[in-house]
């Protein structure tokens, strides 16, 4: 029954007498006890060593990365805790240079009017460091003319500004001069200073001499003839241009013998005779060689 074995089995004691028969569990339990007999000492201090208590379980955390959807969060943070969205960082800018400052009449010392009541604003014709010019029509007459609009942002120094004020004032006072282009008046608002002037619509002089590749000699002569009269001219009235070059000469139409006139006095100044200063006037020969 169980795991007791059936049977018997026969001994002899000592004195050569044959025993009866004892269970073979008799024998097996003497067996067992005999061997722990002779190992108790070893068998004792494994069974010190004996853990009765099942071993804790070793949670191995994986090195892959669970997608945010299926990890799981067992504590929500706290209204406290929970990480703000970074706000983004505006972009540093390097420090603005003072300007001319926005008032209406810090340039022109004079209060104008207003150049969109008087004007019609057209297409762009051409670009220069400080100015823009437009292509504008008088709302009185449906005259055309050209506007030169000149950024205050960009006049940095009060020398900017002085050279705003005296091209202004060369152009008035070279005003009838017929190889000089004419003014008709000047505007200002808290933006821009606007130069109402001339229309000349036949380009540049020097658009004409690489379209034609190259000029006969008295045609050459023609035109060299009319800038040194500019230069004259100019010089007669107390002026020395100090730009001259054949960008800043345009025709009056698009003729073969269209007028040319002498634009653009930014860097002009007022000179006197027996002036120290010298100023480097640029050979208008060269501009045909």
């Amino acid at each position: 029954m169980g795991n007791n074995c059936v049977g018997s089995r026969n001994y002899t004691s000592n004195d050569g007498t044959r025993g009866s028969s004892v269970s073979s569990s008799y024998w097996w339990c003497r067996g067992h006890k005999k061997d722990a007999h002779k190992d108790g000492k070893k068998n004792t201090k494994a069974a010190e060593t004996v853990q009765d208590k099942p071993p804790q379980v070793v949670k191995i955390e994986s090195d892959e990365v669970k997608p945010p959807h299926q990890a799981k969060q067992t504590n929500p943070p706290s209204d406290q805790t929970r990480a703000q969205p970074e706000k983004p960082k505006k972009p540093r800018h390097g420090k603005k240079p003072a300007s001319a400052g926005l008032k209406a009449d810090s340039v022109l010392l004079r209060k104008t009017g207003n150049l969109k009541e008087c004007y019609n604003m057209g297409k762009k014709l051409g670009q220069g460091q400080f100015g823009t010019t437009y292509l504008c029509v008088e709302k009185a007459t449906g005259k055309e003319y050209a506007c030169k609009s000149i950024l205050k942002r960009k006049l940095l120094t009060e020398e900017d500004v002085e050279d705003v004020r005296r091209e202004i004032q060369i152009m008035h006072h070279l005003a009838g001069s017929p190889n000089v282009i004419s003014i008709k008046e000047a505007f200002e608002d808290a933006v821009s200073v606007h130069v109402v002037m001339e229309l000349c619509a036949g380009g540049e002089l020097f658009d004409r001499i690489v379209e034609r590749g190259h000029y006969t000699e008295r045609k050459a002569a023609k035109l060299a003839r009319t800038i040194v009269g500019v230069i004259e001219s100019c010089h007669s009235l107390g002026v020395m241009h100090r730009d001259l070059k054949p960008e800043n000469f345009l025709f009056v139409n698009q003729q073969e013998e269209s007028p040319l006139k002498a634009i653009d006095f930014g860097l002009s100044a007022f000179f006197k005779p027996g002036l120290s200063k010298c100023f480097i006037v640029s050979s208008p020969m060269c501009m045909f060689h």
